[in-house]
């Protein structure tokens, strides 16, 4: 069968400029009547999103849904006094009921000394584009042929015994910030994905792997056989897993795993963990966290990037900063909230930060990819699945269930599963041996595979 090439046909709603114009100026006109109401500070979040979804399995059509998704929030400020309401429903009696309950609410809370909006100096004022509006006007039809193609392509690896589906998603989305600082920020954006899990074995032993790409624009992504094609070798790569004595060996993470590593340090320095004293990071800006080497820069107007955005969630505006200088912890992720817990200032990430990248590197100055990490590790553990949730933010403790690959003589030798591996984060940050230059650009943060010196692995 020959591959498909991903079509442009016109088959979803676009989310015309017109629609951004009209919630933007129904916007305003809910913080005016919210001032009206007596609130001294007010903004509002809103969104509309359309998509397409198609999963196939074994050939037949399981599931399409069309969506369309709207969302209005309101929070205002009497003094320090907060109330916040929502609403999917956009006609008069509701907005104005939203914004009669956000302000009862708000008339009966506790004042909070840091509640209200982001500093006015700091709201964005240069709204360049980012290149991340690219609808994907693929048909229902369509959609299905792309879904099958995917499956067929996996299937038709010996082996491979069984599909858990294809999945094919479309989806674009509209949102307006406004605050009564004046301040109003429209952005548009689109994400589209395909992925496909496939099962290989019999009676005598299975496995189950998958494969997805996520994409800003379909012309991006990779082509569905090489994507049914990967999800196959993974897959089929698993069969004969077996378990490991427990022992100390480095262990590597691959790029998708290799985020959430990066994401339990986010979770250590973002705002919330720290003044609620419950982070092992807390009071460590200007400290050494990582290796020397390392750097980790947070660039959120990137073209296309996963995580681009002009403006936080507050309105602040966003711009290039490092989080990790050479391995010192250069700053904190904060909100205007937390920052005012912490008496300092906003770092322009409420809703979460963007963009945030983990240049290559090593100890010895040299860049690999992910043979080459390979072979710098010599003999231990690749990481490839993990499972379960044992990871303190308090104490930094990390043990996990694992699966992966027993690597020898930097060659794969044979997988593993069912293993625990287990360190303490403050330990295994210092430990980052390399990053790899093999990363991953399916989400926000975006790292290559990630050498660790060592950790402890044990069986089951």
């Amino acid at each position: 069968m020959s591959e498909t090439v991903i079509s442009h046909e016109r088959s979803q709603p676009d989310l015309a400029g017109d629609e951004v114009e009209g919630l933007a100026e129904l916007a305003e006109d809910v913080i005016r009547r919210a001032r009206a109401a007596g609130a001294s500070q007010a903004e509002v979040s809103a969104s509309i999103e359309t998509g397409l979804s198609v999963n196939v399995r074994l050939g037949e059509v399981e599931t399409v849904e069309h969506t369309r998704d709207r969302g209005f929030g309101l929070t205002v400020y009497f003094g320090q006094r907060k109330g916040s309401a929502s609403t999917a429903d956009l006609n008069p009696d509701s907005l104005q009921a939203t914004i009669d309950q956000a302000c009862a609410i708000a008339r009966y809370t506790e004042a909070d000394p840091a509640a209200g909006l982001a500093d006015a100096t700091r709201m964005a004022t240069e709204f360049p584009d980012l290149d991340l509006w690219h609808p994907w006007d693929i048909d229902t039809a369509a959609a299905i042929e792309l879904g099958l193609e995917i499956e067929d392509a996996g299937r038709a690896h010996a082996g491979i015994s069984n599909s858990d589906g294809a999945g094919v998603q479309a989806g674009q989305g509209l949102s307006v910030y406004a605050n009564s600082h004046g301040f109003v920020g429209c952005e548009r954006g689109t994400r589209h994905a395909l992925s496909l899990a496939l099962i290989a074995g019999n009676e005598d032993g299975m496995q189950r792997d998958y494969w997805y790409d996520s994409v800003r624009a379909a012309s991006d992504f990779m082509g569905a056989k090489a994507l049914g094609d990967k999800a196959a070798e993974r897959t089929l790569a698993r069969m004969g897993a077996r378990s490991l004595s427990t022992r100390q060996c480095p262990v590597m993470f691959v790029p998708e795993l290799a985020r959430g590593l990066i994401g339990h340090l986010l979770g250590a320095v973002s705002g919330g963990a720290l003044y609620r004293q419950a982070s092992f990071l807390l009071d460590h800006v200007g400290k050494q966290v990582m290796p020397s080497w390392l750097t980790i820069n947070e660039r959120p107007r990137l073209l296309r990037g996963q995580g681009s955005a002009s403006f936080d969630a507050e309105g602040v505006a966003t711009g290039d900063s490092a989080l990790i200088e050479r391995g010192v912890l250069a700053r904190y992720v904060l909100g205007s909230y937390s920052a005012r817990k912490l008496g300092l200032q906003s770092t322009a990430n409420a809703g979460g930060i963007h963009n945030l990248i983990v240049e290559p590197g090593s100890m010895d100055g040299a860049t690999d990819d992910f043979n080459g990490l390979l072979k710098r590790m010599g003999t231990g553990l690749l990481v490839t699945e993990l499972m379960g949730q044992g990871v303190s933010t308090i104490t930094g403790d990390y043990s996990r269930g694992a699966s992966g690959f027993w690597v020898e003589n930097g060659q794969i030798a044979y997988p593993v599963e069912e293993i625990t591996i287990a360190a303490n984060l403050r330990e295994m940050f210092k430990g980052i041996v390399a990053v790899g230059t093999d990363v991953d650009r399916r989400s926000h943060v975006l790292a290559g595979s990630i050498l660790l010196d060592r950790m402890t692995v044990a069986g089951a």
